[in-house]
């Protein structure tokens, strides 16, 4: 592998590169970064030294047909099979893996879960996933979102990425008539005049969220350096606070982290290192790559998240895929300020932005849900979620019943929210059978007693069956 650099440019086989993303004092630092990126830490750690170099590597044989929701749904990796998550356990494995390097993390995701676990490709940098996974020996699984509005480059580099690892990559697209519908009556570019969130919710979020119910896992490439405002504090595993597993309900899918403790300069030291395919756009000035129309060069000294819907706020650049980091409110603003441990949100004057915002939902008053719970004879059936906005399983559960109201428009079915804490929470325990925060009812057409969802199951296909049950 040849290295060449100048003042601005660097030269990796031929090809040149601009040094915004590849530092200048790189020929002395990849050898020592491949050390501390293959070999973990016996700091902080019960993990001794081990090398995974020489294993020889395995890669899953899939068939272009094959799809992450339909095998995973028919695999279950044996030794995995009867486990039973718990998120302290999970806790504890993050703080024993902190000091772990990327390569011990994907090993023992790898081992754990089997097959029912697949690693996230953007096409970016975090082809560096795909590498490690391929050092440990182990089979692995790749999917990727193709929204339909990538860079030719990014097609281009999946492509070689299949070729070089000989793998297939598993690709979720989004719901055609949902891309039609949003496109006839909003046009190409919306994003650009009310924001990225719904073309992000059509074209990632939703395909993600189908890919992930069939799995058990899933691995990504998040780190802490990539956006200080929503990822500083992200672990190396954690229970996913946003999506759902092939077992669904809260806590049913776990999310690994390997990158999070690791720097964007090692990252590219090490696949300069290891001579992995890189996408081309690299060397144009991008660094984050998502799709074409939002994503764009940065400047030298410019912050790779610059480059993403740039002209948003920039300290909460996500597209949804990982909403769960946003944090809705500063821990210090939950008290009062006397001292008394007594959290704001509990007497109502929580400063935290509210859930469930479309406008196929009704945003119910304390005089509108009682008036809705004391007919006896409604003109159409209504399903309502009492919840709490700080309730971070109010906050997982808000794509899925957005979508829910979507599907539901039209059908006589209403959609509706009621905020059940504060002031409010006395009264929705005694009157509307509140025990926690979420709490789903449906009041039927001819019945005065609203019926409460008894599952934790909180997917938009498992609430549809609840309401056709019903209605």
């Amino acid at each position: 592998m040849a290295l060449s650099s100048s003042s601005s440019w660097l030269k990796l086989n031929g090809s040149t590169y601009s040094n915004s993303v590849f530092p200048r004092d790189l020929k002395a630092s990849w050898v020592y970064s491949l050390r501390q990126l293959l070999v973990p830490s016996t700091a902080g750690n019960s993990f001794g030294r081990q090398s995974f170099v020489n294993v020889k590597p395995v890669c899953a044989e899939l068939k272009r047909s094959d799809s992450v929701v339909s095998l995973a749904a028919t695999l279950v990796a044996p030794e995995v099979e009867d486990e039973i998550e718990n998120e302290e356990n999970y806790e504890k494995l993050a703080k024993e893996m902190e000091n772990a390097s990327p390569l011990k993390i994907i090993d023992k995701a790898l081992e754990k879960f089997g097959n029912d676990i697949a690693i996230a490709f953007s096409g970016a940098e975090d082809v560096a996933l795909i590498e490690y996974a391929k050092l440990t020996g182990r089979p692995f699984r790749v999917f990727s979102l193709d929204t339909g509005r990538l860079n030719a480059e990014t097609y281009q580099f999946f492509d070689t990425v299949e070729k070089h690892y000989g793998i297939h990559i598993e690709y979720a697209f989004p719901d055609a008539v949902e891309v039609q519908a949003l496109v006839r009556t909003k046009g190409l570019f919306s994003f650009y005049e009310d924001g990225h969130q719904e073309c992000c919710r059509i074209r990632k979020v939703r395909p993600l969220r189908r890919a992930l119910k069939g799995l058990r896992a899933w691995i990504t490439g998040q780190r802490k350096d990539q956006s200080p405002g929503t990822r500083s504090e992200i672990p190396v595993v954690q229970f996913d606070p946003s999506f759902e597993g092939i077992r669904g309900g809260v806590g049913s899918l776990v999310k690994w982290n390997p990158l999070a403790n690791v720097e964007g300069r090692d990252i590219w030291n090490f696949l300069l290192a290891m001579n992995v395919p890189v996408n081309s756009l690299h060397s144009q000035g991008y660094i984050s790559i998502g799709c074409e129309p939002c994503t764009r060069p940065v400047l030298p000294g410019q912050h790779e998240r610059e480059g993403r819907w740039w002209w948003e706020d920039a300290k909460a650049k996500e597209c949804g895929l990982h909403k769960g980091n946003i944090k809705q409110e500063d821990k210090s603003q939950l008290f009062s300020s006397n001292g008394s441990g007594v959290a704001q949100h509990m007497n109502g004057s929580s400063t935290i932005s509210d859930l469930f915002k479309s406008q196929n939902l009704v945003n119910l008053s304390r005089t509108g849900i009682e008036n809705l719970a004391r007919l006896e004879n409604r003109k159409e059936p209504w399903i309502v979620v009492l919840y709490a906005p700080w309730c971070r399983f109010c906050q997982a559960m808000e794509g899925s019943y957005i979508e829910l109201a979507e599907q539901l428009e039209g059908t006589g079915v209403k959609v509706g929210k009621f905020r059940a804490d504060g002031d409010q929470k006395g009264f929705a325990k005694q009157e509307l059978q509140l025990g926690s925060f979420p709490t789903i009812l449906f009041f039927p057409r001819h019945s005065s007693k609203p019926i409460k969802y008894p599952s934790e199951k909180r997917d938009v296909d498992s609430l549809m069956a609840f309401v056709n049950a019903l209605r």
